[in-house]
């Protein structure tokens, strides 16, 4: 999805949660600004689903929680709110949260030309410094390939490529896949 910026006044975090729940689009929220979240295309949409199905049952009997794209994870307090494509969450304290997600375990972004910039640029700065985040997964719209960051030791961030005939492996949450069940169904641009 991508995020437009709105022409409004700078708000705090207060206003901006009570702002959003009466308005009928989702906005992230980055440093008292508000930016609408406008539609994706199809393959987003179905890669974000594909990657949500394989998820599920895996995480379901492991106490976890798995939401797409609508529901919006907390960075701090005071600072940013963002809408992954996919969020993952094992913390009891979110496994019964209704409006966001503070304590994430994985997070996933479906990109595109239009929104890889700030999905490796703003937002992965900002998700890194998630002390619960384990992984933070990059997921082409237009061809197979997914990039995977795993935490490491200390500061640092471990980087995995797959690409067709790969298996990913989650280490996270103890899952391996082939990378493509995420395009199962999904008609790429650039199928390579």
């Amino acid at each position: 999805m991508i995020a437009t910026p709105q022409e409004q006044p700078k708000m705090t975090v207060e206003e901006y949660l009570a702002w959003e729940a009466q308005q009928d689009c989702r906005y992230e929220y980055v440093n008292g600004e508000v930016f609408a979240m406008t539609g994706g295309t199809i393959p987003h949409n179905d890669i974000a689903l594909n990657f949500y199905r394989n998820l599920y049952p895996h995480l379901r009997a492991r106490g976890c929680r798995v939401n797409v794209s609508d529901v919006k994870v907390q960075l701090t307090p005071q600072s940013v709110y963002y809408y992954p494509d996919v969020i993952v969450s094992c913390d009891p304290q979110d496994l019964n949260a209704q409006k966001f997600i503070e304590k994430p375990k994985l997070i996933a972004e479906v990109i595109s030309p239009s929104t890889s910039g700030k999905d490796r640029g703003e937002k992965f700065n900002y998700y890194l410094k998630i002390p619960s985040l384990q992984e933070y997964i990059l997921i082409d719209s237009e061809k197979i390939s997914v990039e995977r960051y795993s935490r490491g030791e200390g500061r640092m961030w471990l980087y995995y490529p797959y690409i067709a005939g790969d298996i990913i492996s989650l280490s996270s949450i103890g899952l391996e896949f082939p990378i493509e069940l995420l395009y199962e169904g999904v008609i790429l641009v650039d199928p390579a």
